[in-house]
């Protein structure tokens, strides 16, 4: 009887060593905050979360950090286990400078003021939030409008659900199923992946010309390992030439409203 710990150890282990750039940091920066929030070490959840009433110009870093801090070890895991595969894909698709110019911009940021504004303006509470569900859930909405395009319906009997629905039922089975889960966090975060997927934030994407210039100035694709180039055109993953080619549109540009699937 073949060993099949031993196999699925081999293949997570080789999983692992093809994550590319961005993704491998984002875990690590995760775990680093993670071992910070010790309380010996610096109350890092009061000084990084989301908390709404606490957003000013002088605070404005929480729109980017609360993702990478956590409640505890358990919290951290469930969402990186989450986490990794949809960053992956989504960096292996784009390239690294456009994931860390997006998650580290307007993918994070949009979602939290969306969800600060809503907290303090309507709801009139300051519910703090923090880890990277808000991402998961942000990508998960992105795909399931690219779903939703080859894939219309999930068909269960007579009845035809559509297939972009399926990110919000993982919202609730979510909610319910662990205790102090942000419904409102995770709902900021789909929507504005679904806006995403339908086209309506290409304004936000990088403009092709200036990643390429920072791409080919500091020489990235040589010098970093595992870094995925933006010109996927000319170097494909890992520069490496591709079996397809792009329309004449840069990775940058396809980010959002694209029919094109360029994954399997």
């Amino acid at each position: 009887m073949p060993n099949i710990q031993g196999f699925s150890a081999a293949r997570a282990r080789s999983y692992v060593f093809r994550l590319p750039l961005f993704t491998r940091a984002i875990i690590l920066l995760i775990a680093v905050f993670w071992i910070l929030s010790f309380p010996s070490l610096w109350n890092i959840q009061l000084w990084g979360s989301l908390i709404p009433d606490e957003i000013t110009f002088a605070t404005a870093y929480r729109l980017s950090t609360f993702p990478l801090i956590h409640l505890n070890l358990i919290h951290a895991i469930l969402n990186l286990v989450a986490l990794t595969p949809l960053m992956e894909r989504f960096e292996n698709e784009y390239g690294t400078l456009t994931s860390l110019a997006l998650f580290f911009g307007p993918l994070t940021t949009v979602p939290a003021l969306l969800y600060v504004a809503i907290e303090r303006e309507i709801l009139r509470e300051n519910t703090s939030v923090m880890g990277a569900s808000m991402w998961v859930f942000l990508l998960l909405g992105m795909e399931g409008i690219r779903t939703y395009r080859s894939n219309p319906h999930i068909i269960i009997g007579t009845y035809h659900i559509p297939t972009w629905t399926t990110p919000l039922f993982m919202i609730f089975v979510v909610a319910a199923l662990i205790p102090n889960t942000s419904l409102l966090g995770h709902l900021c975060g789909v929507a504005v992946g679904y806006i995403c997927g339908l086209g309506y934030l290409k304004f936000v994407a990088p403009p092709e010309w200036a990643l390429r210039w920072i791409e080919t100035r500091l020489n990235l694709l040589s010098v970093l390992p595992h870094y995925v180039s933006i010109d996927q055109k000319t170097y494909g993953r890992f520069g490496v030439l591709p079996s397809t080619t792009r329309m004449g549109n840069s990775a940058a540009s396809d980010l959002v409203g694209s029919t094109q699937r360029h994954g399997p």
